[in-house]
């Protein structure tokens, strides 16, 4: 309670009483401390359904997926939210066709002159999994590509002064450091990096790895889980979507293996890792024939998207909608570390989906309702490539020209009090105005990419829906500890390094479930704010983005 000026100085003249330090005002809309201990116990119950070991990891169209799709239903339908799936249902059905390598014939094997180099399964090379053919088998010339990427506008042409036809690309990931970040995040895409290699008729394509990348995530901590299948979306004739028939061949090789298959290049191997890093990669003829074989299971299978809808009040802007996004699903039960082969997903992403429902919940109680419908979808497939979120931006359950943004909740890493959310994708859209004007409301310092260089943008579900023409944002845990001995981004960097896609992502992590539900009501502000703005989201003038999906000039 304040005084006023006269009374303090009586208090300290006449009585000796000792002043107290003025109590900080919370920002506009945060919520008290009590809501966010309730908050953060509802998020917890959430994240501890979901991610027990009874939910085997939620792989996409598991057992353990169906009950966390059932759970995430019920949980719409107690919050009054109404369904938004097929046929009046809370879930829209996923067509999916699942591929899973097999052993039995794989083979990796560099040929030149006389001399013969056969690679080792798991080791040193894996073989990838095909979608168009149970068994394959090339015998080809190769060709080093650098990181194959054609970007025209920012003059670079990886394939200059090659030609690919019937030959084996060989490439690294990523795209060249110097790039924009945005341009950086498109080129990474290996779905375009595919298409550029199709259309320029290679047969094959060799995926090979560099000092950074094996430092950053070792070749072993991924290769014993090979047998985990992949999927593809089917289109409605049945066929699978983004397969590439034209490359009939694919593998992945480790480090040791890269520096065999550049043996007698054009350069020594260090000079191209070097060149790797400075941007000044050059495409080159490589010595040899290399023979790619392997066989893949392949069967079909559906699994679900959970949506449901908030209705808007407007009588205009009602028939409008926000989407909510936050993935299901998880990697499921794979190779055993320590003795645990259940990946739970915990932070990867339980909590966003906990977010996520924390902040359905908090729209659905505003006293004055969003003038614009919020859609709310719990995302299967996209550890398996987004692909429920690229299934719900083609096939919305609601009209497509009526979706006017996305909010994604992917993995935020929440494990200390965070003072700050990093914000990935902002500087694209008028979404800015809205996510800046809700973080000062709720009380949230906004942090840009820490990390860059891992391209997130493109490596989660927003990216679907971008690539629909729709502006979209993704919300991160922050990197500002609350207690200045942390550091926030050492937390970050340690759970990436230790815990992500690792068995040990799971309910013993310490998740700081306060901050979860203050980030919950971040994202409620969020959509509050888009849903009664007047002016739909609107592409920046002259974003790469808006331009290359949406026609934007």
């Amino acid at each position: 309670m304040r005084l006023a000026y006269s009374s303090l100085l009586l208090c300290g003249l006449l009585l000796g009483c000792k002043q107290e330090a003025p109590v900080a005002e919370l920002p506009a809309y945060a919520p008290s401390a009590q809501a966010l201990n309730e908050g953060a116990q509802r998020i917890q119950a959430d994240v501890a359904y979901l991610a027990a070991d009874a939910r085997e990891g939620r792989a996409t169209g598991s057992l353990g997926f169906d009950q966390a799709a059932d759970y995430v239903a019920i949980r719409f339908k107690n919050l009054g939210l109404e369904p938004a799936g097929d046929n009046g249902t809370y879930f829209q059905r996923v067509p999916l066709l699942e591929a899973t390598r097999q052993q039995v014939g794989a083979t990796l094997k560099l040929q030149q002159d006389n001399f013969i180099q056969e690679f080792i399964f798991e080791k040193e090379f894996l073989p990838g999994v095909n979608f168009n053919a149970p068994s394959h088998s090339i015998t080809a010339p190769m060709v080093f590509v650098g990181q194959g990427v054609f970007a025209p506008e920012l003059k670079h042409n990886d394939f200059a002064g090659v030609l690919l036809r019937d030959k084996i690309a060989v490439v690294f990931d990523g795209a060249p450091e110097y790039f924009p970040i945005t341009q950086r995040a498109y080129y990474s895409s290996r779905n375009e990096k595919l298409k550029q290699l199709s259309e320029r008729g290679a047969i094959g394509v060799l995926y090979i790895s560099n000092p950074k990348k094996e430092e950053k995530r070792p070749w072993s901590t991924d290769s014993g889980n090979w047998a985990v299948p992949g999927m593809r979306l089917l289109d409605k004739t049945g066929m699978p979507i983004d397969s590439f028939p034209q490359l009939q061949a694919s593998a992945s090789v480790s480090l040791s293996a890269t520096r065999k298959i550049l043996d007698g290049a054009k350069f020594p191997v260090d000079v191209i890792f070097d060149q790797l890093k400075n941007g000044k990669l050059q495409a080159f003829d490589l010595p040899g024939v290399l023979t790619m074989s392997g066989a893949t299971q392949l069967s079909t299978l559906a699994s679900r998207n959970v949506v449901a809808r908030l209705p808007g009040s407007d009588a205009n802007l009602a028939s409008e909608n926000l989407v909510f996004s936050a993935h299901l699903d998880h990697l499921g039960i794979g190779a055993p570390v320590n003795g645990d082969a259940i990946y739970n997903g915990a932070l990867d992403n339980a909590l966003g989906v906990g977010i996520m429902l924390e902040a359905a919940r908090s729209a659905s109680l505003l006293s004055t309702k969003p003038k614009r419908s919020m859609v709310f979808v719990a995302l299967t497939g996209e550890e398996k490539g987004l692909l429920g979120a690229d299934y719900y931006a083609r096939n919305p359950t609601v009209p497509k020209k009526s979706i006017v943004a996305n909010i994604n909740m992917d993995m935020p890493v929440i494990l200390t009090e965070l003072l700050d959310v990093v914000t990935i994708g902002i500087d694209h859209s008028s979404l800015q105005k809205q996510v800046e004007q809700a973080a000062t409301d709720i009380g949230f310092l906004l942090s840009p990419d820490p990390s860059p260089d891992e391209v997130v943008f493109v490596r989660s579900d927003q990216f679907a829906f971008v690539r629909q023409g729709i502006p979209a944002v993704y919300l991160d845990g922050g990197v500002v500890a609350k207690d200045p001995n942390i550091i926030g981004k050492d937390l970050l960097e340690n759970f990436l390094k230790t815990h992500y896609h690792q068995p040990s992502d799971d309910l013993t992590q310490p998740i700081h479930y306060p901050t979860a539900a203050k980030m919950a009501a971040l994202n409620a502000r969020i959509g509050q704010l888009i849903a009664d703005d007047p002016y739909q989201p609107r592409w920046n003038l002259g974003d790469f983005l808006g331009q290359k999906f949406a026609g934007q000039p």
